[in-house]
């Protein structure tokens, strides 16, 4: 794309004997096929329903194309990582416990054999993150795979609001900015805006992107999560913002400076174009729509006073389309509740406690804000989003988090031989070592 945004270099530093170090976190560069398959898993989690698109796409070709997103991710990650070597950690630990949950309570077959091919999906995509795993070595490597391709999915969006104004914001959903090329609901191309412009912003405080770089993400971004009108994605970016901010002000000049503006602004916004905003927010709802959420609350109601069996309150009735009584639930919890059980409400909440420890652990970094952006967002957006349980944006955003959470490689002085300085990236691990005196891992410049 030509962004400074993408830059993956490191910077160097030397020591005190003159030797030049390499202060990034990566033994080796990941192949570009490894961007090219987390893509391909983003394409695969857009889903097939959404709004009438310019040229009518049925249903069964855009469900082809996104599981064969899937299948060729998982060839792909599989072509880069034939020695089949992972990066053991607690958040994968986690997911193929759920996986087997999600196997376990889908295998009754009381929600269709449809339940079976989701599980058979899931397989797909927690094996592909298996593989991938490789490359999380907390570098910043996967924040800029999803920038980009979540960006691409945006690009669309945009495209169809330029070409047909009117099919890009309809009177079925009440003028919100839908995707009319490619079927995307206003919550979808809200959940993406925000995740990008959050992430961008990180980068641009961490100095990991130039001004420049960063508006052409910004910019157009926040206009279209305006135009969504979605609520919880403009909450999530807020409020994840700001967590994420925080824990950079004790060692960052620069986070200060912005947390500073940002204030002000609010301050402004808030003393001046409070009635625009309150206009914005309720979106013409009347106070009695709004306050049962859209009328989430009616369908949650009656999920939870629904008669259920103690092995449907253990293990829930299968993997499904995450509706009840032809309604969409719109709440993660409750959806995992419903189609996992108690059993996979535990494991889903055991994943996000974890990571949010694990990142509450780790010293002040860029990387560390970043996952505290992604793990906050995600914990907001569950309340009236569903995804935690099954393949979805949010647990790509959780896996994007895991990769920042893994410990660095502590940099290491290596003397430069006269006439020529040597940078050795050193490996982190055991069986990067053992690698590394093969050749493969080791790079010298």
């Amino acid at each position: 794309m030509g962004l400074d945004l993408m830059r993956s270099g490191t910077p160097q530093e030397p020591d005190d004997n003159g030797a030049e170090l390499d202060t990034g976190r990566r033994p080796a560069e990941p192949p570009k096929l490894v961007g090219t398959a987390w893509g391909l898993l983003i394409l695969n989690t857009l889903g097939s329903a959404g709004a009438k698109t310019i040229v009518p796409l049925p249903r069964s070709l855009i469900q082809a194309v996104t599981m064969g997103a899937l299948v060729t991710a998982f060839v792909l990650a599989l072509t880069v990582n034939l020695r089949l070597r992972i990066r053991p950690s607690a958040y994968m630990l986690l997911l193929s416990l759920l996986l087997v949950a999600s196997v376990v309570s889908s295998a009754r077959l009381e929600s269709g054999y449809g339940s079976l091919f989701r599980c058979f999906r899931l397989l797909l995509f927690v094996g592909a993150l298996w593989l991938l795993s490789r490359w999380w070595d907390g570098s910043l490597t996967f924040v800029r795979h999803h920038i980009r391709m979540y960006f691409l999915v945006l690009m669309p969006v945009a495209a169809g609001l330029v070409i047909s104004p009117g099919a890009a914001l309809p009177g079925l959903y009440g003028g919100r900015l839908v995707g009319d090329l490619w079927p995307l609901t206003p919550p979808q191309i809200g959940q993406y805006a925000a995740v990008i412009i959050g992430l961008t912003v990180l980068l641009a405080v961490g100095r990991r992107t130039t001004k420049t770089g960063a508006a052409v993400i910004i910019v157009p971004s926040f206009v279209l999560l305006a135009l969504t009108h979605t609520r919880t994605a403009t909450l999530g970016l807020l409020i994840g913002l700001a967590l994420a901010i925080s824990s950079l002000i004790l060692t960052s000049g620069a986070a200060r400076r912005f947390f500073s503006w940002v204030v002000v602004l609010a301050l402004v916004a808030a003393i001046g174009f409070s009635s625009a905003l309150q206009t914005w927010f309720l979106r013409g709802q009347s106070q009695e729509n709004f306050a049962s959420l859209t009328g989430r609350a009616k369908v949650w109601d009656a999920l939870l006073s629904a008669p259920r069996t103690v092995s449907q309150d253990i293990f829930g009735v299968g993997l499904g389309d995450k509706s009840y009584g032809g309604l969409p639930i719109d709440d993660s919890w409750l959806a995992i509740f419903h189609e996992q059980g108690l059993l996979g409400v535990a494991l889903v909440a055991a994943i996000v406690l974890v990571l949010g420890g694990i990142a509450l652990l780790r010293p002040p970094s860029l990387p560390r804000a970043c996952a505290i952006f992604l793990i906050s967002y995600c914990v907001i957006a569950s309340y009236t989003e569903v995804g935690l349980g099954d393949a979805s944006p949010y647990l790509l955003h959780l896996a994007v988090a895991a990769s920042l959470l893994v410990a660095p490689a502590e940099a290491v002085p290596i003397p430069a031989p006269q006439g020529r300085r040597r940078r050795l990236t050193l490996p982190r691990s055991r069986e990067a070592m053992r690698t590394a005196t093969e050749g493969p891992e080791l790079e010298v410049a």
